[in-house]
């Protein structure tokens, strides 16, 4: 029989949520609901183990660990790709890559739920109204009237746009690739990257990981920015760069940002953002929805009878 591995189940729900019965006279499966500590960590743990699976982004399959892995033969990643899976790598070593569809916008959930965490204060004031202190001590910002800056006018980045216009926000919007007419079509109206930094009360990101996009946002940008505003951060960690997003909400030059994302993975218990009274954090939680893991596992489990059967779907990269 062979084994399966399913990585970072951290809600341990990956079996209650799809029907393994397809596969179970062929694999056994081995659930792991904590990360590795590193590469050296998952080779270890992954020897033997023919069949992996993925939660996004949260154990990367780079040269490295593939080259370490020499019984692998199928790699699934939840989601459509996965850029810390080396393909090419993967190729090489007879490894098939398939992926899994995906539901909804769950995304755009976190994004608004940390705009009004920073401008409404909903989870301290709940925090201190259940530790028994004292009533009401928040003067808060509506959002209606404010201006959201989307830096990726992409799906996520127009359905964002959709929701603020809902609560009576202006929206405009920048990327590379954006044009006034493109911006238009997403409901919001175009600016240049200066003016977006300069003029919005809120800034929320919707870009891919790139190495065009990789510190993308630094000291220059977060010191156009009013000393009223916030960031949100619900893409990838990096875009942003951390020293200066941190010494920026360390001198309160920007009022404060709301991240979802970070450089490293799960964040180290020292880092200062979980210190910051003007930082509201989540544990990468935008894909982590219900109805998108019932969508992921199920997948999941027709991705791995296909390859058993010898007629892999929804391949990303193959031998």
């Amino acid at each position: 029989m062979l084994r399966a591995a399913i990585l970072d189940d951290y809600q341990n729900v990956a079996l209650e949520l799809a029907d393994w019965s397809a596969v179970a006279k062929d694999v056994e499966i081995t659930v792991f609901n904590k990360p590795f500590a590193g590469p050296d960590e998952a080779i270890e743990a992954l020897q033997g183990f023919t069949i992996v699976v993925g939660m996004r982004e949260r154990t990367p399959f780079p040269r490295k660990v593939i080259e370490a892995l020499p019984g692998l033969k199928l790699l699934i990643t939840t989601g459509a790709k996965n850029n810390s899976f080396d393909l090419k790598a993967a190729a090489e070593r007879g490894v098939t890559v398939c992926g899994t569809g995906a539901v909804g916008s769950p995304t755009t959930g976190i994004v608004f739920g940390l705009i009004l965490e920073l401008t409404r204060r909903i989870g301290f004031e709940n925090a201190r109204m259940k530790a028994g202190e004292p009533w009401q001590v928040t003067l808060g910002r509506d959002l209606e009237g404010l201006t959201l800056g989307v830096v990726g006018l992409g799906k996520l980045g127009q359905r964002s746009a959709a929701v603020a216009k809902a609560f009576g926000m202006k929206t405009i919007a920048w990327s590379q690739n954006l044009t006034p007419e493109k911006a238009a079509e997403g409901g919001a109206d175009y600016v240049s990257k200066e003016d977006l930094f300069r003029q919005a009360d809120v800034i929320t990101i919707h870009l891919v990981l790139s190495e065009r996009s990789r510190g993308l946002i630094g000291a220059a940008e977060l010191g156009l920015m009013k000393k009223s505003a916030y960031l949100i951060n619900t893409a990838r960690g990096p875009i942003v760069d951390e020293r200066a997003l941190i010494a920026a909400l360390q001198s309160r030059t920007i009022a404060g940002a709301g991240l979802d994302v970070f450089d490293v993975e799960p964040l180290p218990l020292a880092h200062p953002f979980r210190k910051m009274d003007n930082v509201a954090i989540t544990p990468h939680l935008g894909y982590v929805s219900e109805q998108n893991y019932r969508k992921y596992f199920p997948d999941i489990v027709a991705d791995i009878r296909a390859w058993l059967d010898g007629k892999p779907v929804r391949v990303i990269g193959a031998p």
